[in-house]
């Protein structure tokens, strides 16, 4: 179902998907959700009797929406209406209503708020499949509704002077004097299950039960998270039962508190105010897809996005976890720890949902992306400061992984390459990358760590390189370029796709460098232009396929969409491989995007040609927030300073954007060898450190 007009705020595991006029009117997505189940499906406000106007509506926080409107009342004399009100919504269920009157008369003002639920799966709202409304009864000062396995609570302050259970309805009549406000707010959470138990009651409740705690299914992982900056909200518990706090719905178990803000101290300055305004609500809707396992809370990593995926996706998260580490470590090893706990300790493999990859080629296996990525990340983490009795614990997984790797292109019979999903499938390029780059990645932390296996390694990333010329590099117009993917019989699927781009990232390796890629410096370069062309960017980021190509569609996402994460691939590669203009040009597209998107850039948006005074097309049902637009923003501006640390070799490089495409910039809140590390780039691209670690030296 469509979400792009949708205002999605988000506290993980819970979300609010609202229309623009603050009503919630059982129809659609827009609900309040947790765990993936909606908790309130309608919300209807009237005021005096009518609806209120809404005048403006937007963020005010990833886990908050806020709506102003007005009401109009007989008191009114000409047009201007005395009576506004504020609506702030939290994905967390708490939501203030405030009621301002500034006319010159007190007024007595009617105010009901209509309430019901259907307790639908998200998947099933997502289809579209309409659920029959919950039953509702009086509980205090508000409602409840239950299915027989759940039970949620609507409690309000202050208590309504009417409660209707039978219409879901509760009112009040307020007095409000002149220039005064009243507030009302409601919280709605999980309640205490069906048919009693600790701190329950049995059958049906009534005025002044306070018997209500967080609770989640049996089984499930429900964890809370940090409120963003100045929010309210409440958290929740674990299952099957967890405490009940202070009574209230909602209220956060003190062995589950919220996870402290992960990057309170970055801030980007730049000529281009965008550049700082993007860094921050990506950095906030990243806060708001934080999750933890209450088994192991210390250990954070973020979900995919919402409203669809607000859950763990191993590449992802990995993914999100890399971009990141210019501004700590911390959500690197949270999430390590966390898929090294779900590895398939035979195997090695790091598991997921299949990614669609297009009509041209089956959907991608989650492992071919995920467990090399492990090590990468490992192996990076470790490059920027993650101490070596944290990196130490995580080596057997990334040893289990990089046996699988060797199993898998054992299996794959394909010199050292390696198919996908399955033996005798397609070689696709990028799974190529993320094997190779893995291989010499895993190779450094094998050998700095004194474990055997290095030598391995090296020559089987040599083999693989050799393996890869061969297969797919292809003669064209222009020059030797590498094809999309190739069969076991040699047939090539020879179009130009944002995949590609995934042969230009270079790992980070020792001294500031690169890891070798599959391309030599020459084929990068013939790459690197090839995106740079019209077709692929077309000037609101790298289209997934290029616009020359059959089956091309500009809302296909990997058909010619622009998807966030490969055009923060291709900015970095691009500069990289020395084509700054092209790179600054992808960079300025995304920021033009993330302006017309309100600064919140949605996974993916339509590959439509950029045009004087039209705005990016948005996808339908693409997450929004998402992990990877969030963190591949950050990726991008990340590399307009062009930090690149070897803390185990002592020294950290810059290679900042020579460019300077947002003009002068101050990038602080970094941190190297766990401190603090800020770097100033001037308008011709000249960097200069501010702050740093002592005894850190600065390199080539």
């Amino acid at each position: 179902m469509a979400v792009h007009d949708a205002l999605v705020c988000v506290a993980a595991p819970a979300l609010a998907v609202c229309d623009r006029d603050g009503q919630l009117r059982g129809a659609g997505v827009a609900g309040l959700y947790r765990d993936g189940r909606r908790l309130l499906a309608r919300c209807v406000l009237t005021v005096a009797g009518a609806e209120p106007v809404t005048v403006q509506a937007g963020m005010a926080g990833a886990d908050r929406v806020r709506f102003v409107a007005v009401a109009r009342t007989a008191a009114d004399r000409g047009p201007d209406p005395a009576v506004t009100v504020e609506r702030v919504r939290s994905a967390e269920g708490v939501e203030t209503i405030t009621v301002t009157n500034s006319g010159p008369a007190r007024a007595l003002l009617p105010v009901e708020i209509t309430l019901g639920t259907d307790l639908a799966p998200l998947a099933a709202v997502a289809a579209g499949r309409a659920a029959a409304g919950v039953p509702c009864t009086v509980s205090g000062a508000g409602l409840r509704w239950s299915d027989g396995e759940r039970t949620v609570r609507t409690t309000v302050r202050p208590a309504p002077d009417v409660v209707l259970a039978a219409t879901g309805v509760l009112g009040w009549r307020l007095d409000v004097p002149a220039g005064a406000s009243r507030v009302i707010e409601l919280r709605t959470g999980l309640g205490p299950p069906p048919g009693g138990g600790p701190g329950g009651r049995s059958g049906t409740e009534s005025r002044g039960d306070s018997d209500a705690g967080p609770l989640a299914g049996p089984g499930s992982w429900s964890w809370s998270r940090s409120r963003s900056r100045g929010s309210t909200g409440a958290g929740g518990g674990v299952g099957p039962r967890a405490a009940a706090g202070d009574g209230s719905v909602g209220s956060a178990p003190a062995a589950f508190a919220r996870p402290p803000l992960l990057w309170p101290a970055a801030e980007l300055e730049a000529d281009d105010p965008r550049a700082g305004a993007l860094l921050r609500t990506s950095l906030d809707d990243l806060q708001g897809l934080l999750l933890r396992d209450p088994r192991h809370p210390a250990d954070l990593h973020v979900a995919a996005g919402a409203p669809w995926r607000l859950a763990t996706v191993p590449p992802d998260a990995l993914w999100a976890a890399r971009m990141l580490l210019p501004f700590g470590t911390r959500l690197a090893a949270g999430t390590l720890h966390t898929l090294a706990r779900i590895q398939d300790p035979g195997s090695g493999r790091i598991g997921g949902p299949a990614r669609d990859t297009g009509p041209q080629l089956p959907p991608l296996s989650c492992a071919v992306e995920a467990t090399p990525l492990f090590v990468t990340v490992l192996a990076e983490a470790w490059r920027w400061g993650l101490p070596a009795r944290e990196v130490e614990p995580l080596l057997p997984a990334a040893e289990r992984c990089l046996g699988w790797l060797r199993g898998v292109a054992t299996a794959s019979a394909a010199e050292g390459l390696i198919a996908d999903p399955a033996p005798g499938g397609p070689l696709r390029a990028e799974v190529q990358a993320y094997a190779h780059r893995a291989a010499l990645q895993g190779a450094d932390l094998l050998e700095a760590f004194g474990r055997p296996g290095a030598q391995e390694w090296r020559e089987r990333a040599a083999g693989m390189r050799a393996a890869f010329r061969r297969r797919f590099l292809r003669d064209g117009p222009a020059g030797v370029r590498p094809v999309v993917a190739c069969t076991a019989d040699g047939r090539a699927l020879d179009v130009v796709a944002s995949s590609l781009a995934h042969l230009l990232d270079g790992g980070l390796a020792g001294a500031g460098g690169t890891t070798p890629g599959l391309l030599d410096k020459e084929q990068k370069a013939q790459l690197a232009r090839l995106l740079a062309a019209p077709d692929m960017d077309g000037g609101w980021g790298l289209r997934t396929l290029s616009a020359a190509a059959p089956g091309f569609s500009a809302f296909g996402h990997r058909s010619g969409a622009v998807r966030v994460h490969d055009t923060a691939v291709a900015v970095t590669g691009l500069a990289a491989a020395g084509l700054e203009e092209a790179a600054a040009s992808l960079l300025g597209g995304l920021l033009g995007a993330a302006e017309a998107f309100g600064m919140r850039l949605p996974e993916i948006y339509a590959g439509e040609q950029r045009v004087r005074g039209r705005a990016p097309c948005p996808h339908p049902v693409a997450c929004r927030p998402a992990a990877l637009a969030a963190a591949g923003a950050v990726h991008v501006l990340a590399a307009l300073a062009g930090v690149r640390p070897d803390v185990p070799g002592g020294s950290v490089a810059l290679r900042p954007l020579v460019c300077a495409p947002a003009g002068a910039v101050r990038v602080s809140g970094l941190r190297v060898a766990q401190a603090p590390f800020a770097v100033r780039v001037g308008r011709l691209g000249t960097a200069m450190v501010e702050e740093a670690a002592p005894g850190l030296r600065l390199g080539a």
